[in-house]
């Protein structure tokens, strides 16, 4: 499993059965991490990274659960970023940059456009041994001087 750089010092690390409950358990995961960080509900990012990060938990387990019985969410933290990454344990690796215009939806192509509104980036990184991925999302944060973590 890829891990954002070590320039954000605060981690948390969910594992939950590839399973429909799994996005709700993530989101409330989500807000509570970003509480304990001193993120609150009023930081821009907040309510556009709960929206991504409950697409990037769907879509794994939409589309990687038969060969992923888990997904992962890892997520960092420091003053000025706030990273996740959503891991499963399927080969294939979506194109995030390119459109969606047939068939399937169009929530990785919404998941880039947000993020990227936000000054954010968004990047797929495989497993070492090609068997697995991460999607990760990185957001400024835009808090003050005197909210930041510590």
């Amino acid at each position: 499993m890829i891990r954002p750089d070590d320039s954000l010092p605060y981690r948390h690390v969910l594992t939950l059965p590839a399973m429909g409950s799994a996005v709700r358990i993530a989101r409330e995961t989500t807000e509570q991490v970003l509480a304990e960080w001193g993120v609150g509900p009023q930081e821009p990012c907040t309510g556009p990274a709960l929206l991504i990060l409950s697409e990037l938990v769907a879509n794994s387990v939409r589309h990687a659960a038969v060969l992923s019985p888990k997904v992962t969410v890892i997520f960092a933290g420091g003053p000025d970023a706030f990273a996740f990454g959503v891991h499963d344990r399927h080969p294939y690796r979506p194109a995030l940059y390119t459109s969606a215009v047939s068939g399937s939806g169009r929530g990785l192509a919404t998941v880039v456009e947000l993020t990227l509104g936000l000054g954010g980036s968004a990047v797929v990184r495989g497993d070492a041994d090609e068997g697995g991925k991460s999607i990760w999302i990185t957001l400024p944060l835009r808090r003050s001087g005197a909210s930041r973590a510590r």
